[in-house]
């Protein structure tokens, strides 16, 4: 991928004008890190989502401050409007690029799988991106999720079963699902034995055998209430 770069600027308002610095169509941020200096800036809104859509959380950014020379980060946290959905604030990065970092990379799919497509099983995928620790050098989009290793049901796609760029290690569990492909429900269900179906029959029967001899009964004390009339 291309070096993405982001213009920024520094802000000196207050906690309390963080919604002129909305009005005014940008995004309030604070940049912080390995060996930098915390400090508030603010993004143009729109800037701001043309480069997340590139970098997502899992690219490096140039992010240049004031004019100042690049900065390399990492989006860390994005905070949106829990109603509109619009991003209201931005934590930067700062990295080290001989230090190694813990981040998330998304996953892909990709292929397809015999048990989905030709069983007519259903896709089960359980993690959307997967924790890494790696230099901030050997960061990438995406690890795929090769799904034509699931042929058959009961087959998964396991944390240890990705294919890691080099230098890039998982820290959660190796033995994690990642995805697998499920028997249909229908399917899945097992046919009740003769004898079980033997019992709902007599079950069914009684059930009717009793219908009627309540029907008699009614009948007959019908007849007796007219006998005594």
């Amino acid at each position: 991928m291309n070096e993405i770069k982001l213009s920024v600027l520094s802000r000196s308002e207050k906690n309390g004008k963080t919604k002129k610095i909305r009005a005014d169509g940008f995004v309030p941020v604070v940049i912080y890190g390995s060996g930098a200096k915390t400090r508030s800036l603010k993004v143009k809104q729109l800037n701001f989502e043309r480069v997340f859509e590139l970098a997502g959380e899992s690219n490096l950014i140039n992010l240049i401050i004031d004019k100042e020379e690049p900065v390399k980060v990492i989006i860390k946290d994005i905070q949106r409007d829990v109603i509109k959905g619009n991003v209201i604030h931005v934590d930067f990065y700062q990295v080290d690029m001989s230090k190694k970092i813990i981040t998330e990379i998304p996953l892909k799919l990709i292929g397809e799988s015999k048990a989905e497509f030709e069983l007519g099983g259903t896709l089960m995928k359980n993690m959307d991106s997967v924790e890494v620790s790696c230099l901030p050098g050997d960061l990438v989009d995406h690890i795929d999720i090769d799904l034509s290793k699931l042929e058959n049901f009961g087959d998964a796609i396991r944390v240890a079963d990705l294919a890691l760029p080099s230098g890039m290690a998982v820290t959660g569990e190796p033995d994690e699902v990642v995805a697998s492909v499920i028997e249909p429900r229908e399917e899945a269900e097992e046919e009740k034995p003769k004898e079980e179906e033997a019992e709902e029959k007599e079950k069914v029967a009684e059930t009717e055998e009793g219908k009627k001899e309540a029907v008699k009964e009614e009948k007959g004390s019908g007849k007796e209430e007219e006998k005594k009339k």
